[in-house]
């Protein structure tokens, strides 16, 4: 039975090793697919505060009544963070097992040549994602966990007058917009490379259009989600 070689060792690579990397780049593909529609939904609830204060606290207080009798209150946002967490685990181990990987295969004079080429773009998906992971932690903290307030105004339980308070303030404006930098190459890469995992880039024109799509779900995000924070600074959207 024939087997496949490393370009230049000729030493056989397990099947289940090809298997076990084919398993992780499409839990990868997968597990993205689930934060792409969280952040779009995300971005869409975000936009409520140009609807006032009362607007997006009713829109809050929706997300905890989904399903209600069903769940109790709040249970399914719950759920869905838990979710979320599965996810990002699957997804950072999945970027782990794959980098390291890489990394390996570079004793080999070819790989090591080929790796000399690896983009900015692909360094930047990997330190991009772990600059969201540092910023997810700052993000809940502020408006999930502890919800602490380092704006000027007073905010009490509303998320509306939370938000509208943080962003008043230069630097957490600036925190988030550089971490929307990062969101969005990461949502650029991503699209493209889950595309490419699951099969749809065959041809040239699908290429196209997957690139054309990543395109689009990356700017629409980061645009959607700075401009809350911008309007909030100059004093569109008041309290």
């Amino acid at each position: 039975m024939a087997t496949n070689t490393l370009p230049v060792t000729g030493k056989p690579r397990p099947a289940s090793a090809r298997r076990t990397t084919v398993f992780m780049k499409l839990l990868m593909a997968l597990s993205g697919a689930l934060f792409v529609f969280y952040v779009l939904v995300h971005m869409y609830g975000n936009l409520k505060i140009f609807g006032g204060v009362e607007a997006f606290d009713e829109y809050a207080l929706h997300l905890r009544t989904i399903l209600m009798p069903i769940l109790p209150f709040g249970g399914f946002l719950w759920l869905f963070r838990a979710l979320l967490v599965v996810a990002l685990v699957a997804h950072a181990w999945s970027a782990f097992y794959l980098w390291s990987r890489a990394r390996g295969a570079r004793t080999t004079r070819y790989v090591a040549k080929e790796a000399a080429k690896a983009t900015l773009k692909s360094r930047m998906m990997r330190w991009g994602g772990v600059a969201l992971l540092l910023f997810l932690v700052w993000h809940l903290l502020q408006f999930t966990i502890l919800k602490f307030n380092v704006g000027p105004e007073a905010a009490g339980d509303s998320a509306g007058k939370l938000v509208i308070s943080s962003f008043q303030v230069w630097w957490v404006v600036l925190i988030y917009l550089l971490a929307l930098v990062a969101l969005g190459m990461h949502l650029w890469h991503g699209v493209w490379s889950a595309s490419q995992t699951l099969g749809w880039t065959s041809s040239a024109r699908s290429r196209r259009t997957a690139k054309s799509v990543a395109t689009v779900i990356a700017l629409v995000t980061a645009i959607g989600f700075a401009l809350p924070p911008l309007a909030i600074l100059f004093g569109i959207v008041k309290g």
